[in-house]
């Protein structure tokens, strides 16, 4: 495209707040799978109902052949090759997906963990031991030739198997794989956890930042920052010292990244703090989505397409791809062509690296560095004051997304706006029981079958009246980590819901599926740009989560009554009532 060049700069240098931004060059070159005409005209043409098919297809030959010849053809046909010759091409230069990748049993995957053995319901019991099963069916190998013959692939080599999200995901992905993580440690499965975390942490060694997922065409872009709990996760599970010892400065080489690349200077009452947001300071379609960027950037004029794209990939960053948090005011507020994610400071992602900054405070302790360990202390410190001043709202006892253009917090319900409670990043006492009436005031309690991610209907998969296993997992950890009993015996119910719906639909449908409906019983979800995908990896593993947690107590039966206000004081009477006599 004309004029790339200086645009990218321009979008650059009007970042907001970039004061520590560093002008990086663009991490994927690749002139099939990241940019460039070969690209364009076949995504344009749409061969394929998913744009995401024809960038994970390796090559046949060597990716300097395949441009040459393409470049010959299209000049032949003076840049427009009819659709039959183009199609022709790519059969010819191009192999099926997933040929790169061969099927994995993990090596340390045993018949029956001992969580199983606490799970009291037999229907459930069933069921978790199917979703261990799971394990095998999402296990990934790579083939030697990746490594051998790298240029061919958009998939970007990894020396250890790991377990896939499922569906049209067959590469690793960043966010999911923490939740995976968790299931896989309750299968007792710690070696291939230490795999993929090594996978990870070379990614930072190679790149600086753990790419989106394992491709080429997502290295311009990151996923929520979850690596430094992934490694306190599996320490927990293993105290195995030795590895951290050998990781953690890769370990703060990524936060390094957010810091460098991502943060945002907020202004208020005369103080200045520093928090992070997502930036992604690329234009240009996302590639496994090509088709519906471009177009959707023809109804902007030219001068606003490289921005859009840039906000696309930084929703995409967020993992919550795409939301009405992203898309506020406005005269566009309900369509993506006005989405401003670098516009905003999330509150989850800045309750996460709040977190990583408190582990790694803990790590450098534990290994016997204590000016390292103060300086993540100190860091913590100096976020916590930030989260604090800019995001939490006393009066409705939760925190929002800042809005950096309108000043203001975006006071709409998402289940990120409780994050510092999961997070442990409050300096409230009180805090948990604000959270709670919080959820009661939004009516969240009223929905039965699973916790929304949001109350508007956008048509986005992040939105209403679709549920998420990590969002469910941020609401019920969050208030079950409180010390009220009231706060503990809503979190159980929550999950008992969740848990209630996963069960059904997999009882119908033998799946399980990234994302729930709940607006009218459960079903899988829908909405977003493309169809509701099996397997799958991080609600498989909330679902043993939960069912670790709540297996003396989780039932298989009949859904529950609404959890309206009035009626907490019945379910928790028994519970109020066996605290008091013990006293």
């Amino acid at each position: 495209m004309p004029g790339r060049t200086w645009k990218l700069c321009l979008l650059l240098l009007l970042g907001l707040g970039l004061g520590s931004q560093e002008a990086l060059p663009p991490p994927c070159e690749s002139e099939i799978y990241c940019h460039g005409e070969l690209l364009h005209q076949v995504q344009m043409a749409k061969f394929y109902q998913d744009d995401k098919q024809f960038v994970d297809m390796p090559l046949s030959i060597a990716p300097e052949q395949v441009l040459q010849t393409f470049t010959e053809l299209s000049r032949d046909h003076n840049h427009s090759i009819p659709r039959e010759q183009l199609q022709a091409f790519v059969q010819e230069h191009f192999q099926a997906k997933g040929q790169e990748l061969q099927p994995w049993t993990p090596a340390d995957w045993k018949d029956s963990p001992q969580f199983l053995q606490k799970i009291s319901d037999a229907k459930l019991r069933v069921w978790a031991g199917q979703l261990h099963q799971l394990w095998k069916k999402l296990g990934k190998k790579m083939k030697p030739e990746v490594l051998s013959h790298p240029e061919r692939f958009s998939l970007i080599y990894s020396e250890h198997p790991f377990i896939v999200p499922g569906g049209r995901f067959v590469e690793f992905y960043y966010w999911d794989s923490y939740w995976v993580m968790e299931g896989l440690l309750l299968s007792e499965m710690a070696e291939t956890v230490k795999g993929m975390l090594q996978n990870f942490l070379d990614l930072v060694k190679t790149y600086g930042h753990v790419p989106n997922g394992g491709r080429v065409y997502y290295l311009q872009r990151s996923q929520p920052p979850l690596l430094t709990l992934m490694m306190d996760c599996y320490l927990t599970h293993t105290n195995d010292t030795t590895f951290l010892q050998e990781n953690i400065e890769t370990l703060a080489l990524e936060l390094d990244f957010w810091t460098k690349n991502r943060t945002v200077s907020v202004s208020l009452e005369g103080k200045n703090y520093l928090l992070n947001r997502y930036y992604v300071p690329y234009g240009g379609p996302r590639p496994e989505s090509y088709s519906k960027d471009a177009e959707l950037a023809d109804t902007l004029p030219e001068g606003d397409r490289e921005a859009l794209w840039a906000e696309l990939k930084a929703g995409a960053e967020s993992g919550w791809d795409f939301s009405s948090r992203w898309l506020i005011g406005g005269p566009n507020s309900n369509s993506l062509s006005g989405i401003r994610t670098s516009k905003l400071v999330p509150v989850d992602l800045n309750a996460f690296l709040c977190q990583a900054e408190e582990l790694m405070s803990k790590f450098y302790s534990r290994l016997g560095n204590d000016s390292q360990a103060t300086k993540y202390r100190t860091l913590r410190a100096q976020r916590l004051a930030a989260l604090n001043a800019v995001l939490w709202d006393e009066e409705t006892g939760a925190w929002f997304d800042y809005d950096l253009e309108n000043k203001k917090k975006n006071q709409e319900f998402y289940p990120s706006n409780l994050t510092p409670l999961w997070a442990g990043c409050f300096s409230d006492p009180g805090v948990a029981d604000k959270a709670l009436k919080y959820l009661e005031d939004s009516r969240i309690l009223t929905y039965q079958y699973g916790i929304p991610t949001s109350l508007q209907k956008t048509g986005q998969q992040w939105d209403f009246p679709n549920a998420w296993a990590p969002l469910q997992d941020l609401v019920i950890r969050g208030l079950a980590k409180a010390p009220l009993p009231r706060a503990q015996e809503v979190a159980f119910q929550l999950a008992q819901n969740w848990i209630r719906t996963n069960f059904d639909v997999y009882s119908q449908k033998s799946a399980m599926y990234e994302k729930y409906d709940i607006s009218n019983g459960g079903q899988p979800g829908g909405g977003g740009e493309y169809e509701v995908q099996e397997g799958f990896g991080w609600t498989n593993g909330v679902v043993l989560m939960l069912l670790d947690r709540y297996g003396d107590r989780l039932t298989s039966g009949s859904q529950l009554a609404f959890l309206e206000p009035h009626c907490l004081a019945a379910t928790l009477l028994p519970s109020l009532l066996f605290s008091l006599l013990s006293r």
